[in-house]
């Protein structure tokens, strides 16, 4: 075995599956802040901003959430003798992170893009995919955050 719970490769592994998850998910807390202050200052250069959140998206928060769920097989994996990756906490997280997924790069940041590229004009229906996709990864994300602190089956 490569390692196991507790040591240094182990350790590593899991603070860089916790980085990315942060990473990954710091846009599903600040974005909507950030959108919400700009439309109620009246800021005449919101779809740029959204246009720059988008483009920094896949390079950033994509390949963060990707990542993070990668390396979250391996820490499963290095942890074979305590978790098995046929429990049910496991198989949820891992359905929930391949949603998460769907929505992040087949509706969030598709949406993004639409409203970066709309301008001034604003896109209605790109902005309610936005706000309906942003809500349930969120949603999403606090249902990972649950499975992956209680375990609950275990």
């Amino acid at each position: 075995m490569f390692a196991a719970i507790g040591d240094t490769s182990y350790n590593i592994l899991l603070i860089l599956h916790i980085l990315t998850g942060v990473v990954a998910f710091a846009p599903a807390f600040t974005h909507p802040v950030l959108q919400g202050k700009m439309e109620r200052a009246g800021f005449d250069g919101r779809s740029t901003v959204v246009g720059y959140m988008a483009s920094y998206g896949m390079k950033i928060y994509g390949s963060a959430l990707v990542l993070c769920g990668l390396l979250g097989f391996g820490v499963a994996g290095l942890s074979e003798d305590v978790f098995k990756l046929s429990q049910g906490w496991l198989v949820a997280a891992i359905i929930v992170w391949i949603v998460m997924n769907g929505l992040l790069h087949g509706a969030i940041l598709p949406s993004e893009k639409a409203i970066g590229q709309a301008g001034q004009a604003g896109d209605q229906t790109a902005e309610k995919k936005l706000a309906t996709a942003g809500g349930l990864i969120t949603l999403l994300f606090l249902v990972q955050l649950y499975l992956m602190v209680f375990q609950p089956g275990l």
